[in-house]
């Protein structure tokens, strides 16, 4: 049994490596992953111009990009496959209270093909430059007015080089006199902020909104609560994911990813601060009165020490009862002076003083129990009770935690419509990144979801399905994460041959038994005749087979030691192979 057990746990371990394996291929670099495919491209061709064209190879399938139609109405719709920015504005503002040398928009901004890209012909505004301010935005077809239909806003993204800090998100601008796109930067008034957003290990997908206040006509801004799923996929895979935001006029909202959704919840109970402020605040002109008793428990007061308490008793005394250990040493001290030791030659007693040798532990304490002057060991004092204190008992006056009274709130209001927000007439992106290189596509604003679904078949959806055709097998994978750690080649031979293994020990290790027609050609005692006999050999193959249970358990032990101590190996052979030093050049 504790073999089974040996051998199942084993499997356990040889999955988790093979899985870690494949984790830390999805973690490589995109740069790496191209240039295996030109390599494999290259290989692939001198392949074909080889073989007879009677042999030639199914094609591999292929997805064929078709711009996006929108299938319903729309209030903004951008695919940018027409490989312009026509009808995007770039800003030419400046941010407030910041250098003047950081303080422009100048980020570039681009209409490019995806970096690595499996559908040739599918454009997108790539955000071009690192470490500067963005902003570009672009005018509704017309003012989305928030009434009796949906809100619903989605859009595409790919950190094509992953992302350091900086953000992704999308800005739907407020309807008003003073909105000049040529001028947007980061206090342009926004009804609505959404989209990714990550600097350090803290991953957002931010849903903000600005509300508001009906009495004073102040705006604040509104945040959704934070989703549960962990994010970080999205930020760190490279791969194109979809955003989107559905706002419903009974004020209940959804944030999907990659049309699955990761957060949901209504504009009345899960925004913060809330959208409306408490019926009654605690008075701020209320004070504690001097003589409220907010102490539960106090001294006893009728409490009187003991007469027989003594305080100046110490915590610890000598133990009477100890015996000094004969052969100690009383005339010998613990460290004396090194004989071997020398005055340095540069040694001058006017600026050091007089020399003395440095001390060492007394070589004739080494096997005595112990030297100088014996001093019994010190315990626990059993009358000692420290300093006394009153019991503690009930406060009879004890009034509770004394809290400020509740008045009504004068900045009270109640607006059971969150949803109907400030009208927008333009989408924008204003952002700073450490990072270059995102790259956004097929924007779409609209009011059914019919519609956002089928505008994202056609985009995020083709590239969903161009990514899977192109990538390899399962049997592939595994036969490419093996080239480059050739340790799995070990996990993957002992996941074979562990079970044959099992199999064969199992089945194959029990002693047999004599068959009546040996027993007739032989002069052995028949069975009848044999009954004690039977005991005897009964427990000496019982302990024969506990032998040779222990001698197969201890050969298997062996061989997965020595299976583990080999991938071990292979496992340091690649991290140094893997290191910056030891990385060879990359070809053009």
């Amino acid at each position: 049994m504790e073999l089974k057990w040996l051998l199942y746990v084993t499997l356990l371990a040889l999955g988790t490596l093979a899985v870690q394996a494949h984790d830390m291929d999805d973690d490589n670099d995109g740069d790496d992953v191209v240039d295996i495919e030109d390599d494999l491209d290259d290989g692939i061709d001198e392949v074909e111009e080889s073989k007879p064209e009677t042999s030639t190879p199914p094609p591999t399938p292929k997805v064929t990009y078709r711009p996006p139609v929108p299938t319903g109405e729309v209030y903004f719709a951008e695919s940018f496959d027409k490989g312009t920015l026509d009808g995007w504005i770039l800003s030419r503002a400046k941010k407030d209270d910041t250098d003047d040398e950081i303080a422009k928009y100048d980020g570039k901004w681009e209409v490019q093909d995806m970096k690595d890209t499996k559908l040739p012909g599918d454009k997108g505004l790539v955000l071009v430059t690192r470490a500067k301010h963005h902003a570009i935005s672009s005018k509704l077809s017309k003012p989305f007015v928030f009434d009796t239909k949906p809100l619903i806003i989605q859009y595409e993204v790919n950190f094509q080089n992953g992302i350091e800090c900086g953000g992704a998100y999308v800005k739907l601008l407020s309807k008003t006199p003073e909105l000049n796109l040529d001028q947007f930067h980061d206090k342009t008034p926004y009804t609505i902020m959404f989209g990714p957003d990550k600097c350090g290990e803290d991953y957002k997908l931010h849903f903000i909104f600005r509300h508001k206040n009906p009495k004073t006509g102040k705006y604040e801004e509104k945040h959704a609560k934070r989703p549960d799923a962990d994010l970080k996929t999205y930020f760190t895979d490279k791969k194109t994911h979809l955003y989107t935001l559905v706002l419903n006029p009974d004020n209940s909202f959804e944030i999907l990813v990659d049309q699955t959704v990761v957060n949901s919840g209504n504009l009345l109970n899960d925004m913060s601060p809330p959208v409306n402020p408490p019926r009654e605040i605690e008075d701020p002109n209320d004070q504690k009165p001097e003589d409220w008793d907010e102490r539960p428990k106090i001294p006893d007061p009728d409490a009187v020490k003991p007469d027989d308490w003594d305080e100046d008793a110490p915590a610890k005394i000598a133990d009477e009862n100890a015996v000094k250990p004969e052969g100690w040493l009383d005339d010998e001290p613990e460290y004396v002076a090194d004989p071997d030791a020398e005055k340095p030659e540069d040694w001058d007693e006017d600026m050091d003083g007089e020399w003395e040798a440095p001390q060492i532990a007394n070589p004739k304490c080494e096997t005595a129990p112990g030297c100088g002057t014996w001093q019994r060991p010190m315990i626990d004092n059993p009358n000692y009770k420290g300093k006394w204190k009153p019991p503690m008992i009930d406060n009879v006056n004890y009034q509770g935690i004394w809290k400020p009274r509740k008045i009504p709130n004068p900045d009270f209001f109640e607006d059971l419509e969150p949803f109907k927000m400030t009208p927008f007439s333009a989408v924008g992106l204003e952002l700073w990144s450490m990072t270059s290189d995102i790259f956004f596509d097929n924007f779409i604003i609209c009011t059914e979801r019919a519609v956002a679904d089928d505008w994202a078949s056609d985009g995020w959806g083709l590239k969903k399905a161009a990514d899977g055709a192109a990538e390899p097998g399962v049997v592939g994978q595994m036969m490419a994460a093996a080239e480059e750690r050739p340790w799995l080649w070990v996990v993957y031979i002992l996941t074979v041959a562990l079970p044959v293994f099992l199999v064969v020990l199992f089945c194959c290790s029990g002693k047999k038994q004599p068959s009546a027609a040996e027993y007739k050609k032989t002069d052995a005692p028949q069975p009848d005749v044999m009954d004690e006999e039977k005991e005897e050999e009964k427990d000496k193959g019982d302990k024969e087979e506990e032998e040779e249970e222990e001698g197969n358990e201890e050969k298997l032990g062996s061989f997965i030691a020595l299976m583990f101590i080999q991938i071990t190996v292979l496992q340091e052979e690649e991290t140094v192979n893997r290191s910056p030093r030891n990385r060879k050049p990359r070809k053009d």
